[in-house]
């Protein structure tokens, strides 16, 4: 089975921030894929999609941000998926906002969200999907910005890199993580 973890915050007050754009993008594969209701298990929201290369898990972890390795490594062992059939999608200060960056592995950046499953996964040998939202300008606090709404300018830019960002994991159904990243970077 392949695992997909968007990382985000629950709750209506956080939909539309630059933090879950890793849930915007579970959303949009939910909808292209005809996913089935999602579940709860382990403070988290999944659904499991019956493809000809295989299943696909879609995950959604409840526990906000900073703790969502407290989701994701109990849904792997459950469902014994391995560090090597999952992608993370998640925000990315230091990329701009319309770009996005796949890597098989790396450091958490400074993303609480990637500290938390790098610490619960014991590795940072995972791929991962890094969509760009650009730095705060104007003395804005880093918290401040990833937790505010995207700009009406930046609007069709996220809604590029949310389909770019699906239709790479898509690719990902068939074919080897590496090749779509030299497809997608």
């Amino acid at each position: 089975m392949k695992m997909i973890i968007g990382l985000g915050n629950p709750g209506k007050q956080y939909e539309k921030t630059r933090h879950n754009v890793g849930f915007h993008v579970i959303d949009e594969l939910c909808d292209r894929l005809s996913a089935p209701a999602m579940q709860a298990k382990f403070n988290g929201m999944y659904t499991v999609i019956h493809r000809p290369e295989g299943k696909v898990m879609l995950v959604k972890p409840l526990t906000y941000m900073n703790l969502s390795g407290e989701c994701v490594r109990p849904l792997m062992d459950y469902f014994e998926v391995n560090e090597a059939d999952i992608v993370v999608l998640y925000d990315d200060l230091d990329i701009a906002p319309g770009t996005i960056r796949l890597r098989q592995k790396g450091s958490a950046g400074g993303h609480n969200g990637m500290k938390s499953l790098i610490a619960h996964l014991g590795t940072d040998q995972f791929n991962r999907i890094r969509i760009g939202v650009g730095r705060p300008t104007g003395g804005m606090k880093v918290p401040d910005y990833v937790l505010a709404p995207f700009s009406k300018e930046e609007s069709p830019l996220i809604e590029d890199m949310v389909q770019k960002s699906a239709s790479a994991c898509e690719a990902w159904f068939a074919k080897p993580f590496l090749e779509v990243m030299n497809n997608y970077n």
